[in-house]
């Protein structure tokens, strides 16, 4: 004759589980709160950290720039250039750029920056200015790294790393 199942043996979470789990979660939830109203009294980045974050989409997006003028005038380097240049348009976009992703169109369609040096007339020396546009960049990016909030600074960082990246694909990559 089988024994009735015994009421300890229930199927589902235990009390000492949800005691954990909920003193955890109260835990956290209390300091996501304090995180939050620490903060200025603006719920949003403050009037630094945006003009910080439209000038990086800004830079970005000249860099875009540069990449298309290189392209439209070097077709040969057309396919080895795409990869770089549309990961500093998402650079632009993680700024809170607005540049468009697509190399055909705004290569032909894009605006002739007074900034931007001329084309070169060999593919070496084209890769030259684009590498000397990268590490410019990068090295300011890294200097601006000191006066901006914690998660613009990764952002930088991390964009200023991608950049020197960049220089060594575009110098020594094929080497």
């Amino acid at each position: 004759m089988p024994f009735p199942s015994s009421p300890r043996a229930r199927s589902g979470p235990r009390r000492r589980s949800l005691l954990a789990v909920g003193s955890t979660a109260l835990a956290l939830a209390g300091c996501t709160a304090g995180d939050e109203d620490s903060g200025d009294p603006g719920d949003g980045p403050s009037a630094a950290d945006r003009r910080a974050r439209a000038r990086a989409a800004r830079d970005s997006e000249e860099l875009a720039g540069r990449y298309d003028a290189v392209i439209a005038a070097r077709p040969g380097l057309a396919e080895r250039l795409r990869p770089l240049r549309e990961e500093v348009v998402r650079h632009a976009r993680a700024f809170g750029g607005g540049r468009k992703a697509s190399p055909s169109s705004s290569a032909s369609s894009a605006p002739s920056s007074p900034s931007a040096p001329a084309v070169p007339g060999n593919d070496r020396d084209a890769l030259a200015v684009l590498a000397a546009a990268e590490r410019e960049l990068a090295d300011r990016r890294a200097k601006a790294l000191i006066g901006v909030p914690g998660e613009l600074a990764r952002l930088l960082a991390s964009v200023a790393a991608a950049g020197a990246a960049h220089v060594y694909l575009l110098t020594e990559g094929d080497a």
